[in-house]
């Protein structure tokens, strides 16, 4: 379980991170919550970590891809020094958030002109997690269909109607 003193020495590890990349931090936000996704597992803890930039982008990178290998880093490093293990979302100026909800606007603009003109519509190669995200938002849409297609980088989002 993650304790006050916990998120203390996260916040902690969290700064030294990012002050050993040279990179200064003006905050960092932590919100930790249980993972209910599956009820037969035990309840893993996730830590919401949201860190403040001025210059974001070189963290971030193409596609979100840098900030991904950051977190992966950054979890190793405070499950090993906190001695838990927890999942940990990091978020850099709330790029996630601001990401999914483009994805989600894009899913329902392209969802609706597929079922108006009554053509598919192939969205570019996405990560699993973005896919994931189309497939979610749409799923109770009763007018289109998607699936995934292609393989590894290239792998895409097919909108059809129904």
């Amino acid at each position: 379980m993650i304790e006050k003193k916990d998120t203390e020495k996260i916040k902690e590890t969290t700064q030294d991170f990012f002050e050993k990349m040279t990179v200064e931090v003006s905050d960092i936000e932590i919100v930790v919550s249980s993972d209910k996704k599956n009820p037969e597992e035990e309840n893993r803890e996730v830590v919401d970590l949201n860190v403040k930039l001025d210059e974001p982008q070189i963290l971030i990178g193409q596609q979100g891809q840098t900030l991904f290998e950051i977190q992966r880093l950054l979890k190793t490093i405070l499950n090993k020094k906190l001695q838990k293990v927890f999942y940990l979302n990091l978020d850099i100026n709330d790029y996630k958030n601001k990401k999914v909800e483009y994805l989600k606007d894009l899913a329902k603009s392209l969802a609706d002109q597929v079922a108006l003109k009554k053509e598919e519509k192939i969205l570019p190669p996405m990560s699993a997690y973005e896919r994931r995200i189309i497939h979610a938002e749409l799923s109770q849409r009763a007018d289109v269909v998607t699936e995934s297609q292609g393989d590894s980088f290239n792998r895409c989002v097919v909108i059809r109607p129904k």
